[in-house]
């Protein structure tokens, strides 16, 4: 659970330069001060009233230093030097020390962070992708690294050094005026502790939008991605309705609850506010008719409290901004908290080198291998194969039978409740995750393509291949002929999701991309399940080029997919229940068999 330290410790690389910024600026708002007491000197130096002992001495000092007269002259000289040096001479001193710092610090962290969350999505387990869209993810990190980039300047450059200025104000008119200086204290104070307080329980209902924002920009972004289906079922009023619905539910919190929130706090904390003007504008006015002070600190007392109580405003104002704010940061914490997968590779960059992962042979051996993504209910039971280097398997079996979580295990992206998967006799746990993942590649149903040209989406897995192998790797998949016919060859832009490509063309990118890895086992994954009869064919023929070269395993429902492999393994309800070759396996009265008659005789495979 992700807490308020958590936001503080968002900036802690840059502690220093912090404290640095923070007390510069907090150092200018209380210099800020000698403007309204200057002027009260100058005052009570016009209208010949006694002027404090510590401008007695600086006067007296500055007419040592010159040898001029101590007159009303250079009493008003030194006193508007002084108001020339907290103007003029501050202002670019200011800038520089101050607000650099203070956008230097929320910019860089904003990068550290955003590294931070990109590092976070490379980590996390694949279940949590099962149950977060990307809408969901994105929306969440982008929020909350905008929602902190803009709260550090405000808060550590605004609200910080305001207060130390009310702080600097308490102590000016406690010293002229003892009660008054009580007085304004204890109503800040009550002023600034009402107002904390409302923003709390308004922080509450934020968190609650939080939640409802999420929601709606995730079902967004499924629209976005599914927009084609959207279409094609003709269900555009009803998702307009359902974001309409989820729209007005926010639009409700926020009207209703929190902006309302926020009036009635602030009709409150304005009305006491200028009722303590008045108050101190009344003892100040009687303390000075008694003579208790002079004219000159009567108008300095009254203009600095005016001053401190203008400040309750913009107080309040970037409280109420950080207290909207506040979810959403919290919410990227929680994200940035979530732990990482046990499938996570490591990041850090090598010092030196990275050496080429040792080759296997391609030997595996799943040994009592026993897995469930709900350990009461397992999708694998006792699984018990041995698949020789350079040999061809084929797993198949009725949709959930656990074909493809065999898969996942053996790619680490869960690991068994019991048992192993050796490659080469060693346990793949062993083995260092991402070594070991760069001598394995794998073609899904779906090929994932990423928006750029087309040589960018082959090279992906190794960006250092050269366009001859590139080329090698395009003839053997059959993609050579699709890129002859392509406007810009192997430059063309195949556009988000590879929206510019046929189903088969991606399949054929996705053979070609894990061809030029070089791999020691190469899975095919229902490679050929979703293409109409011509693409699967070409693919076919790319995959025979293939079988022999090294370890290969292919899932597949079609069986004509299947029937050149060396091994057929049969799965039913996560259990091997038959294991040979196509003809073995026809000889058989099994499940196997009972899957060719119906494909043979055109029926669907359930």
């Amino acid at each position: 659970m992700a807490k308020f330290r958590d936001i503080l410790n968002y900036y802690r690389p840059y502690r220093s330069f912090a404290i640095f910024s923070i007390a510069a600026a907090s150092f200018f708002e209380i210099v800020d001060l000698l403007v309204p007491y200057t002027i009260g000197q100058i005052l009570n130096v016009l209208s010949g009233q006694p002027i404090d002992k510590v401008v007695q001495g600086a006067i007296a000092l500055v007419a040592n230093l010159t040898d001029l007269p101590q007159n009303q002259f250079l009493s008003l000289a030194v006193l508007v030097g002084l108001v020339f040096l907290v103007t003029v001479v501050r202002a670019p001193i200011e800038i520089w020390s101050t607000w650099w710092f203070h956008w230097s610090i929320a910019l860089r962290s904003r990068r550290d962070q955003a590294q931070n969350a990109i590092a976070k999505i490379l980590t996390l387990p694949l279940e949590f992708y099962d149950e977060n869209n990307p809408g969901r993810i994105a929306g969440r990190v982008a929020r909350g690294l905008e929602n902190h980039t803009w709260t550090y300047p405000e808060i550590a450059g605004q609200l910080i050094p305001k207060l130390f200025r009310v702080m600097g104000i308490f102590v000016i008119i406690l010293v002229i005026e003892w009660r008054i200086g009580l007085l304004f204290l204890v109503s800040f104070l009550f002023i600034l502790g009402f107002s904390l307080k409302g923003l709390k329980q308004i922080m509450d209902q934020e968190r609650r939008l939080d939640k409802y924002m999420e929601n709606t920009q995730s079902r967004t972004s499924e629209i976005v991605t599914n927009i084609k289906t959207v279409k094609a079922f003709a269900t555009e009023i009803s998702e307009l309705a359902r974001q309409k619905q989820r729209l007005e539910r926010e639009f409700k919190i926020v009207i209703y609850r929190i902006h309302l929130g926020y009036i009635k706090l602030g009709t409150w904390a304005r009305t006491i506010t200028q009722f303590c003007v008045f108050a101190i504008l009344g003892m100040t006015l009687a303390a000075t008719l008694k003579g208790e002070i002079t004219l000159g600190h009567f108008v300095m007392t009254l203009t600095v409290s005016s001053m401190a109580y203008a400040e309750l405003e913009p107080i309040n104002n970037l409280a109420e901004i950080f207290a909207r704010r506040y979810a959403s940061m919290l919410s990227f914490h929680e994200f940035i908290q979530q732990p990482d997968g046990i499938d996570a590779a490591s990041l850090v960059m090598p010092s030196s080198p990275v050496a080429t992962p040792n080759r296997f042979t391609g030997k595996l051996k799943f040994s009592n291998v026993t897995f469930g993504y709900d350990s009461k209910r397992p999708v694998l039971r006792n699984i018990n194969l041995l698949i020789e280097p350079y040999q061809t398997v084929a797993l198949v079996g009725r949709s959930g039978s656990g074909k493809s979580t065999l898969v996942k295990l053996l790619f680490r992206y869960f690991e068994p409740n019991q048992g192993q998967i050796l490659i080469d006799g060693e346990d793949i746990r062993r083995l260092d995750v991402a070594n070991y993942r760069r001598r394995l590649a794998i073609v899904h149903q779906e090929v994932d393509v990423f928006n750029g040209t087309l040589l960018d989406n082959l090279t992906y897995g190794n960006p250092a291949a050269s366009f001859e192998q590139v080329q090698e790797a395009c003839r053997i998949a059959r993609l050579d002929e699709v890129i002859e016919q392509l406007p810009e060859g192997y430059y063309t832009i195949v556009g988000e999701r590879g929206v510019r490509l046929s189903g088969g063309q991606r399949q054929r990118l996705g053979i070609a991309r894990s061809l030029l890895v070089d791999p020691d086992v190469l899975i095919f994954d229902e490679a050929t399940s979703s293409l109409d009869y011509e693409s699967e064919r070409s693919i076919q023929l790319a995959m025979r080029s293939i079988l022999g070269t090294r370890t290969t395993i292919i899932i597949a429902h079609r069986l004509s997919t299947v029937r050149e492999a060396d091994k057929i393994v049969v799965l039913d309800r996560g259990e091997i229940v038959e294991v040979g070759s196509h003809a073995e396996l026809l000889r058989r009265e099994g499940i196997y068999r009972r899957l060719h008659s119906l494909q043979e005789t055109g029926e669907l495979l359930n």
